[in-house]
């Protein structure tokens, strides 16, 4: 028979919520404002009331044993009553930290406006986003959601398309003029690509981008879209940049576009646990709503 939860342990078991949902000690640490040996010891006194091992190291981070998962219940619970407590207006407000990593233009683009817009109708949301371009990982921990490029394989992970995208080739005026407008694929060898760099990109998706182009030297590669843009505006190059953003800004000249064109899509990937939390549920639904909606953000001026 199992033994029963001493619920003197009410911050353990918040504590092993917090890393069920991002499979890492730290970032648990970090989102509830304590350090990591706090966090081991709070799971250290649960495992001990409870009898058994709740957590277990996996590819993922740390996942819920099934003595883990009965206290994950039992926590969820503990964390919905606590949110029941207080007026009808706090019946309605959402709290707590939200970690999502997606690639720099959907972050700056589409996730920060529409979470702007989230937090400003629930004020204690706190949300991190970090800015990266990577595949979803099995070893993907420490993030409630994650963007990804291209329909990713993962496991004890949910994932659903947000919306589908376009790369194309774009250049200045001033940079054709100086080398020539292409007017076949075949003339792009004779030019540079502002790109990401080959040995940094792990993301097939973008890998895959640049096979029906010949080989072009590269001007400028970073894994910064931000910086892509940056080069392709002031001349070094070809870049090979997303529509959504290239087509509002007046001096990007279309490249070869009856020619050439890559498709692809926005993934979002989150963790069992982490789904059932929700705040993460509002978030994942005003994600979906803005990219439903194509509620790109689109500065009147190029922040590049």
């Amino acid at each position: 028979m199992d033994r029963q939860i001493d619920y003197r342990h009410l911050e353990s078991l918040i504590a092993l919520l917090t890393v069920a949902r991002l499979g890492r000690y730290t970032a648990a640490a970090t989102v509830l404002g304590v350090n990591h040996s706090t966090i081991s010891r709070r799971i250290d006194a649960l495992q001990k009331a409870m009898g058994g091992h709740l957590l277990t190291r996996s590819p993922n981070g740390w996942e819920l044993t099934d003595l883990g998962r009965r206290a994950m219940t039992s926590a969820e619970a503990i964390e919905q009553a606590v949110a029941s407590i207080g007026t009808e207006e706090d019946l309605d407000a959402l709290s707590g930290h939200v970690r999502v990593a997606a690639p720099d233009a959907f972050s700056a683009h589409l996730a920060a406006p529409a979470l702007a817009k989230l937090q400003q109708r629930h004020p204690q949301l706190v949300f991190e986003i970090v800015s990266e371009t990577t595949r979803a990982r099995q070893t993907r921990t420490g993030m409630d959601l994650e963007i990804v490029i291209g329909e990713p394989s993962v496991r004890k992970a949910a994932s659903t398309k947000l919306l589908d995208y376009e790369l194309r080739l774009y250049a200045t005026a001033e940079y054709v003029k100086a080398h020539g407008t292409p007017k076949q694929l075949s003339e792009l060898s004779n030019h540079s690509l502002n790109y990401y760099i080959d040995t940094a990109l792990t993301v097939d998706k973008l890998d895959e981008a640049t096979s029906a182009l010949p080989p072009m030297r590269r001007a400028i590669s970073s894994t910064s879209i931000a910086v892509q843009y940056a080069a392709t505006m002031n001349h070094a190059g070809i870049g090979l940049l997303p529509v959504f953003l290239s087509k509002h800004y007046a001096n990007m000249v279309p490249v070869l576009h009856d020619e050439f064109s890559y498709h692809s899509e926005y993934w979002l990937v989150g963790r069992e646990e982490a789904l059932r939390n929700k705040a993460v549920q509002e978030t994942v639904r005003a994600l979906n709503d803005a990219a439903a909606n194509g509620d790109w953000f689109i500065p009147p001026f190029s922040p590049y």
